[in-house]
């Protein structure tokens, strides 16, 4: 009996996904009143809300475009819309996911300040100009009470975490040092 009841409720949800609408589409349907909702969105905005990449080709690329006369008399390009899986992929800009483990190693401590307001903008200001002149070394900003700390890096000899040390401290950080601790290590 439970396996009936069970194959039943699996019946019904598949219909109701079967017929489901994507929130614009249920957005744009007349309602009461018969009012109606128009919406203009930018592609990525739908595919964020709706999990279906689109992307807006202009006809120039393709045709003379057709141009509309709106009410205000603007010319504007009719624009087509082609799913994702019709043009070529784009992998420069997805974000890479690595296996990270936690072990014992050194980061460089540039900036150690109080607990005030001003002294958390002073580390994040530490940190970006950090990022700025060292892209490629992580930055951490962090509270651990009483204070605000800036570090950079995960090193795991002391060697590595030197040369960094003295690079900063050419930037003008005198007071940077080395701190032991746990690191974050990408295999």
């Amino acid at each position: 009996m439970k396996q009936f009841v069970v194959l039943i409720t699996l019946f019904i949800c598949s219909l109701s996904l079967a017929s489901a609408q994507s929130f614009m589409e249920r957005l744009k349907m007349p309602g009461r009143d018969n009012a109606k909702v128009t919406v203009h969105q930018d592609a990525a905005i739908d595919e964020l809300v709706n999990g279906r990449p689109t992307i807006i080709v202009s006809n120039s690329t393709k045709a003379p475009a057709k141009k509309n006369v709106n009410a205000n008399n603007n010319a504007k390009a009719e624009k087509e819309v082609v799913s994702a899986d019709q043009t070529e992929p784009d992998y420069h800009n997805v974000p890479v996911i690595r296996k990270t483990y936690k072990t014992n190693g050194y980061r460089v401590q540039v900036f150690a300040g109080g607990n005030s307001r001003r002294d958390r903008q002073k580390a994040e200001r530490t940190g970006n100009t950090i990022k700025i002149n060292f892209p490629d070394e992580p930055v951490y900003v962090h509270f651990y009470s009483p204070r605000w700390i800036c570090r950079v890096g995960n090193y795991r000899t002391y060697e590595e975490a030197h040369q960094i040390l003295t690079a900063v401290k050419q930037l003008g950080y005198e007071q940077a040092t080395i701190v032991k601790g746990k690191i974050t290590v990408q295999f």
